[in-house]
């Protein structure tokens, strides 16, 4: 009994630290335009019955429910928490918001061609030398809009 009481522990360790690694990402990624953070979710493992329902016991009592040891948790997977981050207003003409549901579709080369689409909820965009809007990090996705703004365009309005 005391090696399944240790391997319950150890398997509850495990788990935690993974749930520690999750944390301290959401923390590292707190100032990440767009980010969402995630959160680890546990299942239990196996039980092993000791005693079945209805046995009686040295006092000659009977066990309404019966005596099962569990072996310990697991992290069944990770999952994303797309609710709605705080508005944060910037000086950058082109910076965007989506209040509620939905994805901005940016454009991106991969297995299946050079114009992919994938969905981001960051919203830093700028505007590229051929007049596209674009991710503001180092990949520069270009927004799926169908459109450029023209070098002579003063000011950018969007509806």
């Amino acid at each position: 009994m005391a090696v399944i009481a240790l391997q319950s522990a150890a398997s509850a360790l495990n788990a935690l630290n993974t749930q520690l690694d999750v944390t301290a990402n959401n923390l590292a990624n707190i100032n990440t335009t767009g980010f969402k953070a995630s959160r680890a979710n546990f299942q239990d493992l196996m039980y092993i019955e000791r005693a079945q329902p209805g046995v009686e016991n040295a006092n000659g009592d009977e066990r309404p429910t019966g005596l099962y040891v569990g072996l310990g948790v697991k992290v069944s997977g990770t999952q994303v928490t797309f609710s709605q981050g705080s508005p944060l207003t910037t000086d950058r003409p082109y910076d965007l918001m989506i209040d509620g549901l939905g994805f901005f579709k940016v454009q991106v080369e991969s297995d299946l061609g050079p114009n992919s689409v994938a969905f981001t909820r960051a919203g830093n965009f700028t505007l590229n030398s051929l007049g596209e809007i674009v991710l503001a990090n180092d990949q520069g996705r270009r927004l799926d809009f169908g459109g450029t703004i023209p070098e002579t365009a003063v000011s950018v309005t969007i509806n």
